[in-house]
């Protein structure tokens, strides 16, 4: 009786033209995963630090002897429990403090790259380790200059924000709570790098909050750039030729001087070149004549008179 009653009625109101409330689409949402970043952001910051894997790769290759590649293959978002969850417990974590927030960033070396580097700086060949194992201080200790030129590395591509980064010590994979703020979601630069047969992750690890800062330093320094460009108009072809290097020479052209008068040149000997005296050189350009020129003075310099121009060369038939 009811059903059949509410049908009827659901029937009648369509039939009289009023319009049924659509039904409501629920989809499931993870908070922790708010506030991504753009896809224009993620190109800026995937710009500018694919110039910094260049930088580092040109360093370390100059500082270690040994040639490697250092190269960015992308960047993504994690919460601090992720990333924590999947760290090896082994890696190679270096802190670093800002003098422009509070926040630090982090420096993840694969382990496997540690000890071939150590290796190289020690005089080796850069041997990786077949077992591996924890670093001990000493070894921490020698891997601090080739930490200090990836920092720098990092100041120079954010140079922006005249930055000053400060290395501080290593740390365990359950001292990543100090680093960073609780709860705090985290921007990965993942990098790979390979020095001979081992090749390992190299990862940056920033605060949201600080990707946020940087982004914003970045954007206004293009904007800067841009603009100052556009005070300036760009030079047409005819200044820029104006502004071009080009050979010039006054001679007398077309001369024959016998190969035995050549044979016996030296110092002191005076050629006679059978030309008379009277006569004009020629002013060349680039081995083209140009003017009809004779030698003068020009105070203590020498110079040349114009005195006609010369023919136009004839056209080179192909």
């Amino acid at each position: 009786m009811k059903t059949s009653t509410g049908t009827d009625e659901t029937t009648k109101s369509t039939k009289s033209g009023v319009q049924q409330p659509k039904p409501r689409t629920i989809h499931s949402c993870n908070f922790r995963y708010a506030g991504r970043l753009s896809n224009e952001n993620a190109r800026a910051l995937t710009a500018q630090h694919e110039k910094f894997a260049v930088n580092v790769t040109n360093s370390l290759e100059l500082y270690l002897g040994a040639s490697l590649r250092f190269k960015l293959l992308t960047l993504e978002q994690k919460p601090i429990q992720d990333y924590v969850g999947g760290m090896a417990p082994n890696n190679y974590l270096l802190p670093c403090a800002s003098n422009l927030m509070e926040s630090n960033f982090l420096m993840e070396m694969d382990i496997a790259l540690i000890f071939p580097i150590i290796d190289l700086l020690l005089g080796g060949e850069g041997t990786a380790l077949v077992q591996e194992r924890e670093t001990t201080e000493i070894e921490e200790r020698i891997m601090q200059s080739v930490s200090n030129i990836i920092v720098r590395e990092v100041e120079r591509s954010w140079g922006a924000l005249n930055l000053s980064l400060t290395p501080g010590h290593c740390i365990k994979p359950a001292m990543i709570q100090q680093v960073f703020q609780k709860n705090e979601k985290l921007v990965l630069l993942m990098f790979e790098m390979s020095m001979g047969t081992t090749t390992g992750p190299f990862n940056i690890v920033l605060p949201a909050s600080f990707v946020g800062f940087l982004l914003r330093h970045l954007k206004a320094s293009q904007s800067k750039k841009t603009s100052s460009h556009r005070l300036f108009r760009n030079p047409s072809l005819r200044e820029r030729i104006l502004d071009c290097d080009f050979v010039l020479a006054a001679d007398i052209t077309q001369m024959r001087v016998l190969v035995k008068d050549l044979i016996d040149l030296k110092p002191g000997t005076i050629l006679k070149m059978k030309a008379p005296v009277k006569n004009p050189g020629s002013l060349t350009v680039e081995d083209v004549e140009i003017f009809e020129a004779r030698p003068v003075r020009n105070g203590t310099r020498k110079a040349a008179q114009l005195l006609a121009r010369s023919q136009e060369p004839a056209a080179i038939k192909e």
